[in-house]
């Protein structure tokens, strides 16, 4: 499958907590981060999601918020995967930012270049991308 989600990060289901319409599933990655996912009882099932089943989230770059870790100490967002930022390629519209998270791997996410002034970001800069459990896709291989 090939995707236009900038983000696909996988890792290990860790726990599956069934409610009355949906599920929260908290998925561990590699480098030891967890990501909080809400999803349909009927993905829940037809995906065959339990603990230790190898799972991947996508994650559209324009859906988290990035903050400095002194800015964002408390939010509704389930989740933050914070790192240092590796690359900026300035755009007129949008700004890409490239993060390379503390337990491995990277997230690019999609801000305004006033945002990016705003944040004073810059190569080596810490930060954390704020994402709604909402805002996760899961899958499995088949």
């Amino acid at each position: 499958m090939r995707t236009s989600a900038r983000n696909v990060l996988h890792g290990t289901i860790e726990v599956v907590t069934p409610g009355a319409v949906n599920a929260e599933v908290v998925l561990r990655l590699p480098g030891g981060e967890r990501l909080v996912a809400i999803i349909t009882l009927d993905s829940m099932r037809r995906l065959g999601l339990e603990p230790n089943t190898l799972a991947w989230a996508m994650i559209k770059a324009s859906w988290p918020i990035l903050c400095t870790p002194q800015d964002c100490t408390k939010t509704s967002a389930r989740n933050r995967l914070c790192g240092q930022v590796s690359r900026i390629v300035p755009g007129v519209v949008n700004d890409e930012i490239s993060i390379e998270l503390s337990g491995g791997g990277e997230l690019v996410v999609m801000i305004t270049p006033a945002s990016t002034r705003h944040l004073g970001l810059q190569h080596g800069l810490h930060v954390c991308a704020l994402i709604k459990a909402s805002h996760i896709i899961l899958g499995v291989d088949d």
